[in-house]
């Protein structure tokens, strides 16, 4: 009974962290759209592509993001983790081709900044939210 519980936590616990990560994103594209025109996302239906350009992201980063980072270790060593914002900037590229005239990166420099900005969200949720929320969670089922 105790394991069912656990196992309802811990989908509970994927669902917050799936949200937190899907209004992130969704803060950081309407800040940088709003401010900058280098970055295009159709209009007609521009909540439905966001909403399909933010999932994109995530499932990219669940997916296909460990495998990049892994290979590229060597390089982000040798960078001091500097080399780690161009693995985000290849994600959202990625999805810039798999979204195709819907979304569109038209600047280096601002895709560049919004993989700073996904960088910065993702480092947020994982140190200074979502582990010490996981601990914490260790620790009440150990008790």
């Amino acid at each position: 009974m105790k394991q069912v519980k656990y196992a309802n936590k811990l989908k509970v616990g994927y669902l917050l962290e799936w949200l937190f990560y899907l209004i992130g994103y969704t803060i950081v594209f309407i800040l940088v759209t709003n401010i900058f025109d280098s970055i295009y996302i159709d209009t007609k239906h521009s909540y439905m592509y966001s909403i399909l350009i933010v999932l994109s992201i995530s499932l990219l980063n669940k997916t296909i993001k460990p495998i990049l980072v892994t290979l590229t270790i060597p390089i982000t060593g040798l960078t001091l983790g500097l080399f780690y914002p161009f693995i985000n900037l290849f994600i959202l590229k990625l999805v810039d081709w798999i979204m195709g005239p819907f979304f569109q990166l038209n600047s280096f420099w601002i895709a560049l900044l919004v993989a700073v900005l996904l960088s910065m969200i993702n480092f947020i949720a994982e140190e200074l939210i979502l582990k010490p929320v996981a601990e914490r969670i260790k620790k009440k089922w150990k008790e």
